[in-house]
């Protein structure tokens, strides 16, 4: 497998659970000096990508983009993909869509996460699902113009009220024809430590409902913090994801605790420990 590390272009997310907040520049350097393999950017919009410096400091600190977030979308303009509003569900296409295309220029999926929204009073469950279902589609079909899959993070029960753990998640992406089209699961262990009974029996389940369906790791303790820092059986996890054939990224989506230069220590070696063992 291979390891990645987030950076996060904006201001807002400050506090987020993104390694590094201090520019595209330093964020680059200081993940080729830990050891990483990518950075998982975190942009404010699809214009505001550092398009102009990205190539040349990928270049110089031997690093690929493992993925492009599209949560500012929803934390800066509320947009999301079960808007009982048309014209903001169109919105957040657009925001996606922008954002898809700019990750593909870089070899990179796209993240769904925080914009897939919810249900309310407005949207009830079972219309929700179809929205998100239906964007979902429209949105795969995009990434695959570029080669890419899309990737669709199952959240915890605190922060959407659609799919929580992650077999629902696989089993809704099957239901719907969504897997064929190009759409995989990011595993946020944060997110499964809140929600799975057993993260490596949850790991191996949705891997017998689809052999590929695994497209992308956060690789998160607990408490969020760097793995190691809390109370997560990395090694177990690592292993049911050897076991179901997972060979792309594990990414530090963490809190920069107590320092982010120790942060990405901890993940680098906390991924060199599983390796060995």
């Amino acid at each position: 497998m291979k390891s990645a590390i987030t950076i996060c272009l904006v201001p807002e997310a400050q506090r987020g659970p993104f390694v590094f907040h201090d520019g595209i520049e330093a964020g680059c350097h200081a993940a080729a000096e830990a050891g990483f393999d990518a950075v998982e950017i975190f942009p404010g919009t699809a214009e505001e990508f550092p398009a102009s410096k990205l190539p040349l400091l990928l270049k110089e600190n031997s690093l690929s983009v493992a993925a492009v977030g599209t949560g500012a979308g929803w934390l800066k303009q509320r947009l999301s993909l079960t808007d009982a509003d048309h014209e903001k569900r169109a919105r957040g296409i657009q925001f996606i869509s922008a954002l898809i295309d700019t990750a593909g220029e870089y070899n990179a999926p796209a993240i769904i996460g925080s914009m897939q929204g919810q249900s309310t009073d407005a949207t009830k469950r079972a219309e929700a699902l179809q929205l998100l279902a239906e964007g979902l589609g429209t949105l795969a079909d995009r990434a695959q113009s570029h080669g890419q899959v899309l990737l669709y993070e199952p959240l915890n029960r605190y922060e959407t009220n659609l799919l929580n753990t992650q077999e629902a998640a696989a089993q809704f992406l099957v239901e719907n024809n969504l897997v064929q089209r190009g759409v995989r699961l990011l595993c946020d262990l944060f997110h499964m430590n809140i929600e799975e009974p057993n993260v490596p029996e949850s790991i191996q389940r949705v891997s017998t409902i689809h052999p590929d369906i695994i497209g992308h790791v956060h690789w998160a303790d607990s408490n969020r913090r760097a793995m190691g820092l809390g109370h997560t059986n990395s090694q177990a996890i690592y292993q049911a994801l050897v076991t179901a054939g997972y060979e792309q990224y594990l990414a530090a989506e963490v809190f920069p605790f107590p320092s982010a230069t120790d942060a990405a220590n901890q993940t680098i070696q906390s991924i060199k420990t599983c390796e060995s063992s």
